[in-house]
């Protein structure tokens, strides 16, 4: 016995069809494909080309998002509570792993940390830059953020963002610590 295709659009197809009162030949012609042919899609007994597909979807006048929405993938959301959060500490600063990244060549991975930087603490390199962006938002603190050949005295509530590719570094020149969400496009993986 043959199984039945996975995707079952077939009766989207036949519903969509009968209520704008079209017949199987009518497709089946305009396509360029046998009534038998259209007829088993309906009922999901062949799976056809994308190129059948998409002309039937064409003639029915289906938008192929329409016909594809059970289908989309479902995602979840990552949920990293507190107590799950990866804490490094380096350097006077303190790395707090907002997200996991669970794959690093994605275009669209990143990195979010929750930075705290105790008085005189640095993080970043004035020797080498990396690929990518980064945004920081100042939480609580100030300090001093050198950017290539220009600095910068970033306070609470500040955001800044950057190419990544110019050497930079942040340091707290403040007395008290500077607190800071720090996001890097593709992720890092900062200790």
């Amino acid at each position: 016995m043959k199984e039945e295709t996975r995707h079952r659009f077939g009766e989207i197809l036949r519903n969509v069809r009968e209520r704008r009162g079209i017949t199987l030949k009518k497709v089946a012609l305009e396509v360029g494909v046998s009534e038998s042919l259209i007829s088993q899609i309906e009922r999901n007994k062949v799976s056809p080309s994308v190129d059948t597909l998409i002309a039937i979807a064409n003639v029915l006048e289906i938008d192929l998002e329409y016909l594809f929405r059970d289908y989309k993938r479902k995602k979840n959301a990552t949920i990293v509570r507190p107590d799950q959060r990866v804490t490094r500490t380096f350097q006077g600063v303190t790395y707090e792993h907002l997200t996991v990244v669970s794959d690093p060549t994605d275009e669209h991975s990143m990195e979010a940390l929750l930075l705290t930087l105790e008085k005189g603490g640095t993080r970043g390199d004035m020797e080498y830059g990396h690929r990518g962006k980064e945004l920081g938002v100042i939480l609580e603190g100030s300090g001093t953020l050198t950017y290539g050949s220009n600095s910068y005295t970033i306070h609470a509530g500040d955001c800044v963002s950057f190419d990544s590719d110019i050497p930079h570094n942040l340091e707290n020149k403040g007395q008290t610590p500077l607190r800071a969400v720090w996001i890097i496009t593709p992720p890092k993986h900062t200790p």
